[in-house]
């Protein structure tokens, strides 16, 4: 039996009260997939948890869609950010796709003296998410926050969160022994890595705490997902969710 579709809806989820797909949902249910009224669905909003539902009409750019059931309550995605530096088009949406997956709940684009990609579209990176979401099924969409430059980051800091930099080389130890328990977040480089200025700056800071991630030199988008995933494992939240056994 093939696996119904999965759409994330951002209007309210209710047994029988029928949503609107937006014109691109619209377009790829009709146009794409070729489903018509009847087609099963699945539908997430981020606050309802997930809905089993249906195509009630469809046409070339609306739909209407009626949730039925709630299969799965909503639960919370494990707490931690990501702020990375956008690289190449293709690397920094791998960035924000993997992020998604692993639990990321908030992605934020920082701008440093070696940032390649001064211009970053949040819309993009947002449908990015959104899609793999979609795929990975979880139940909500990280929230992606307008870039910011390192310097005002580090000043605006959160102080009950940790804020893991990335290190390719000097005094860090490794994640799984620095992580700590609470809100957690990591920021990593752009491609030629932080300057100097920028690396003494994070290092100042007590809400800073560098941490290695092995011997070797690591891409920017490699060391987001190397650092986001051993955290995972070592810090055990897994979104509101046991992990996984045997």
């Amino acid at each position: 039996m093939a696996t119904a579709t999965r759409l994330f809806i951002p209007q309210d989820l209710q047994a029988g009260r029928p949503v609107e797909a937006d014109p691109d949902q619209a377009h790829y249910l009709s146009r794409v997939l070729r489903l018509g009224a009847g087609a099963p669905l699945v539908l997430f909003n981020g606050r309802d948890g997930e809905w089993d539902a249906v195509v009630t009409e469809i046409g070339k750019n609306r739909a209407t869609l009626r949730p039925e059931t709630q299969r799965r309550a909503q639960v919370s995605s494990p707490d931690v950010w990501l702020a990375f530096a956008p690289v190449k088009k293709t690397q920094t949406d791998f960035i924000v796709q993997k992020a998604t997956e692993l639990g990321v709940s908030r992605l934020i684009p920082i701008l440093t003296d070696r940032t390649q990609s001064e211009r970053v579209r949040t819309d993009r990176l947002t449908a990015t998410a959104v899609e793999a979401a979609e795929q990975c099924e979880r139940l909500d969409v990280p929230v992606v926050v307008e870039p910011i430059r390192l310097d005002r980051l580090i000043d605006t800091w959160p102080t009950d969160r940790m804020l893991y930099l990335c290190a390719e080389a000097g005094d860090a130890q490794p994640l799984a022994s620095a992580a700590k328990p609470g809100p957690a977040a990591f920021v990593t480089g752009p491609e030629g890595g932080f300057s100097q200025q920028e690396l003494d700056l994070m290092r100042r800071s007590p809400l800073v705490q560098p941490i290695s991630l092995g011997p070797r030199i690591l891409r920017a988008e490699t060391a987001a997902m190397a650092a986001l995933a051993v955290w995972q494992a070592v810090s055990g939240d897994w979104g509101g969710r046991p992990p996984p056994r045997g």
